[in-house]
């Protein structure tokens, strides 16, 4: 029987949070913020907001940051990303405020992003004359009707 993979987390910070799941069905894993002042004001200007966590993931699986629906909602945005796997220092979630909603204040140990967890697949670049034909071809965003 294989051993199953773990998510490696450093605390940076004693206060530092470490991530988890909201519920044993939730896909990713909260990411909260850790404030050394308490709060941080996020404006239109992206942030760097800390985590006070630094993680390793195991051979063969990606991490990524991603935002929280409910912070998307009230027009808090996060920055997709990717958390290399070579890379052992802290977790920062770049974070903005759409301007029709002004500034939102960010506090110590609130959930700011999402830390979803996948298997990498390898694949080798092949370059190619042509790809194969489909039903959509070359059409462009909007093109199958949404």
């Amino acid at each position: 029987m294989s051993e199953r993979p773990v998510l490696r987390v450093k605390r940076l910070r004693p206060d530092a949070r470490l991530p988890q799941r909201a519920t044993t069905s939730a896909t990713g894993f909260d990411l909260y913020a850790c404030l050394e002042g308490g709060s941080l004001e996020v404006g239109e200007e992206p942030v760097l907001v800390p985590t006070g966590i630094a993680i390793e993931a195991p051979p063969g699986f990606d991490a990524q940051v991603r935002p929280r629906s409910g912070l998307s909602a009230q027009g808090v945005m996060v920055v997709f990303g990717t958390i290399d796997p070579d890379y052992r220092g802290e977790v920062l979630v770049t974070m903005y405020a759409l301007p029709y909603r002004g500034p939102h204040t960010v506090s110590h140990g609130e959930r700011i992003a999402q830390l979803a967890i996948s298997q990498v697949a390898h694949l080798a670049v092949e370059e190619a004359a042509e790809l194969s034909p489909t039903q959509r071809g070359e059409g462009g965003h909007g093109s199958t009707g949404a």
